[in-house]
């Protein structure tokens, strides 16, 4: 299969022996219909795909019903971690749960027992970080139709990643970025400012970037905010524009094996002719540009 021909939201890229595993959000209809499962891809070079093999299926009286969403997968203390986001049955919010498995291509079981994000919170797009004190933490979305305008926040995780074990802090919200604009939500009465698929990732001057998704003039996005401190709670100061800025987002950013660093996101946003696309970047002074 070449990648024009797999239909994927939130692509996300693992690297192991050799081999590129791609992840995503890859329900048919990923909005209204209950939730199946995630699939995941095979490739050499990033161009053909073996088929598609099942990573997660839901046991029978799983939480989440509806919207899986956004799995990524790490590699951490002898297992594969999978953090992804679901819909639970009894309130309709969102929450990032974390499954295991002891291949990367899965299958992937329960692990926390249910979100690891706040129960009275609508959340989403969770990532794994681990700190230069070997810490892992959280990072996630608070959903903007909740709040109005949406937030990236941090909590710390326990060091088995079955559980938070401090109260969320947040990081930043979309406003702070000149580049995030103002939109009425379709599903409710809510206006404001969206955030999607936070992902960090650190410079070579030991600063770290959070990539992270917003709705701007040319549509869907993605661009980044930079803590010159390198430390998780920053501060954090939003880059002039968008990295990526017409009509693709949820990215994540890996280094290829023939060494060219790059960003992976799903254009056009829009079911179902959402694809990944990869694009070369390139460190600078201040951050990253697309090459």
């Amino acid at each position: 299969m070449l990648t024009s021909e797999i239909q994927i939201r939130d692509p996300f890229i693992f690297k192991h022996d050799n081999l590129y595993y791609m992840f995503g959000s890859t329900d048919k209809d990923i909005w209204k219909a209950p939730g199946v499962g995630f699939n995941v891809h095979k490739s050499s070079d990033l161009l053909n795909w073996e088929p598609p093999v099942t990573a997660f299926l839901p046991p029978a009286g799983f939480w989440g019903t509806h919207n899986f969403w956004a799995p990524e997968v790490y590699e951490y203390q002898g297992g594969f971690y999978m953090f992804a986001t679901f819909t639970r049955a009894e309130n309709r919010l969102r929450g990032t749960a974390i499954l295991k498995a002891y291949h990367p291509q899965g299958p992937y079981t329960p692990h926390s027992n249910g979100p690891v994000t706040p129960n009275d919170w609508d959340c989403l797009d969770g990532t794994l970080f681990v700190d230069d004190e070997n810490a892992p933490w959280i990072i996630f979305c608070h959903e903007w139709k909740q709040i109005g305008d949406g937030t990236i926040s941090a909590a710390r995780l326990s060091d088995d990643l079955i559980k938070t074990i401090t109260d969320p802090t947040v990081l930043f919200s979309s406003s702070s970025a000149s580049w995030s604009i103002e939109i009425p939500s379709k599903s409710n009465d809510v206006v404001g400012y969206v955030t999607d698929g936070p992902f960090l990732y650190r410079l070579k001057s030991g600063k770290l970037l959070l990539l992270w998704s917003c709705i701007g003039d040319g549509g869907y996005c993605s661009g980044y905010a930079i803590s010159d401190s390198g430390n998780i709670l920053g501060p954090w100061k939003q880059s002039p524009e968008p990295l990526f800025g017409k009509d693709g987002g949820h990215g994540m950013i890996f280094r290829a094996y023939d060494g060219r660093l790059l960003l992976t996101v799903h254009t056009p946003n829009k079911t179902p002719n959402e694809r990944a696309m990869f694009v070369e970047l390139e460190e600078t002074d201040d951050g990253l540009r697309v090459k």
